[in-house]
């Protein structure tokens, strides 16, 4: 029974969809100005397991993640750059692709972009206008009345007058109250714009996803996701949009994972503290960042450091020896096999990946021990994390989850050139030239590639 931790009523719950055997998941995607970094990855790994592990149970799962093509920051930095914005948002959402694909994170359902929404959105704004929720401002745009919708601070637990002590909020002389937020922002010199009812101006950032997650979810879908930092305003502010156009409920569950911290700070681009995904893959394979990634449970914060990432490195070539030559087939895992249960059992705890992965590693030291029946199944509960799934041999010739630079400066011998040597050792070996036979293994070993022989021949692979 699948229980998760819902951020509106601060609980852990047995999860239930609207529709028993469907459900409905909306999760807040990129905004393509720059490249995706290393707490974007953690959150696009995270709800990627969620939809692996939905779909695991059995669960026909409608996946939407947005995509953000038309905002400040967009705009600004098509600017910086002296170029259209939809070039800089295709490149952008070009590379975005490349990272996912790399982390093995699979395409949603539907990926929608906000600019083929607009007409929705303008929808949306004026059914708020007619329902006295939203308004236009002296300068043209149209604001959302936080005073008028009453449930306004249940997601974040704040209220209004905390909001009003506590919060830094612009002064903008023309919104009603200092919360109010944009919906509608009316059109500037050199900026895109859309005609609407109220003046050329496009939308404002929290519509968006009020709209798209409409379109392909419908008004009360199951589960809505996000990075923790989204949870207020920008999720807040959804709530009262969907739920004061419609009067009824939004969304049954909110998930949010915790932030990945540098030095104790959260990771993100207005800190200067970011690595982009496409620059750790220089020093790390994709796998290892995923796994790293998914080594934390998702809610808790996750601090990075190079050594963090190499002692995943490490222990994920751990469990890819434990593989390598032993006969592998693909499937299902058997799920009446006491560690399948215990597997099951953790991530069915609020995704409890932490436990799972301690599940691989038992498995993997049972294999050691020479119980080489259990390969198969560490093979396949360990896929459903979306690792593991590269063939072991490769895995540790090829550079052992170093990643691109890193990988060619350590490789100085090819795979050819390797094998080349190896047979050379051997034939010392069977001439009984015992000195040369050290001095090919020294020279392996020099470049970073360790033997190990066996009574089925020789092995090998790098460090």
């Amino acid at each position: 029974m699948l229980k998760i931790f819902n951020t509106l009523t601060r609980r852990t719950e047995v999860f239930q969809p609207i529709q028993p055997g469907q459900v409905r998941m909306y999760v807040c995607g990129m905004t393509v100005y720059d490249r995706c970094h290393l707490g974007h990855a953690r959150m696009l790994v995270n709800f990627d397991l969620v939809f692996r592990w939905l779909q695991q149970l059995g669960y026909q799962v409608t996946y939407v993640r947005n995509i953000t093509d038309i905002d400040d920051k967009i705009i600004a930095r098509a600017a910086l750059n002296q170029e259209p914005i939809s070039a800089l948002t295709t490149r952008m959402i070009s590379a975005m692709h490349q990272d996912l694909s790399a982390l093995h994170v699979l395409p949603p359902t539907y990926e929608p972009r906000a600019t083929d929404h607009v007409p929705g959105m303008i929808t949306m704004i004026s059914t708020l206008i007619e329902r006295q929720l939203a308004y236009v401002g002296a300068n043209g745009d149209v604001y959302y009345s936080v005073h008028d919708f009453p449930a306004y601070g249940k997601l974040s637990g704040k209220t209004l007058e905390d909001l009003r002590a506590g919060e830094r909020i612009s002064v903008d002389p023309h919104k009603r109250d200092p919360l109010d937020f944009v919906l509608w922002k009316a059109t500037k010199p050199g900026e895109p714009a859309w005609p609407s009812p109220w003046g050329p101006g496009r939308p404002g950032w929290h519509i968006e996803c009020s709209v798209m997650s409409e379109h392909f979810l419908g008004s009360h879908f199951d589960i809505h996701g996000g990075g923790h930092d989204l949870q207020f305003p920008h999720h807040e502010n959804e709530i009262a949009q969907s739920e004061g156009a419609h009067g009824h409920a939004f969304v049954n569950l909110w998930m949010h994972n915790g932030f990945l911290r540098v030095n104790d700070e959260k990771m993100s681009k207005s800190l200067d503290n970011f690595f982009t995904i496409d620059a750790v893959l220089q020093s790390f394979d994709a796998e290892v960042i995923r796994f790293f990634l998914l080594r934390g449970h998702y809610r808790s914060p996750l601090n990075y450091t190079d050594a963090h990432l190499e002692d995943a490195r490490q222990a994920l070539n751990t469990l890819y020896n434990a593989l390598r030559g032993q006969p592998l087939t693909a499937g299902q895992p058997d799920w009446a096999q006491p560690e399948a249960q215990a597997f099951r059992a953790a991530l069915n705890d609020d995704f409890n990946t932490p436990e799972a992965i301690a599940v691989l590693f038992g498995l993997a030291r049972d294999i050691h021990r020479g119980d080489a029946e259990k390969a198969t199944l560490l093979l396949r509960l360990a896929g459903t994390l979306g690792l593991l799934e590269r063939d072991p041999e490769q895995w540790m010739q090829q550079g052992a989850g170093l990643g691109r630079k890193a990988a060619q400066a350590a490789l100085g011998l090819s795979a050819t050139a390797v094998e080349q040597l190896i047979e050379q050792r051997s034939q010392a070996r069977q001439q009984r030239n015992f000195a040369e036979s050290d001095r090919l293994r020294q020279v392996l070993q020099d470049h970073g590639v360790v033997l190990e022989d066996s009574a089925q021949g020789t092995t090998w692979r790098r460090v």
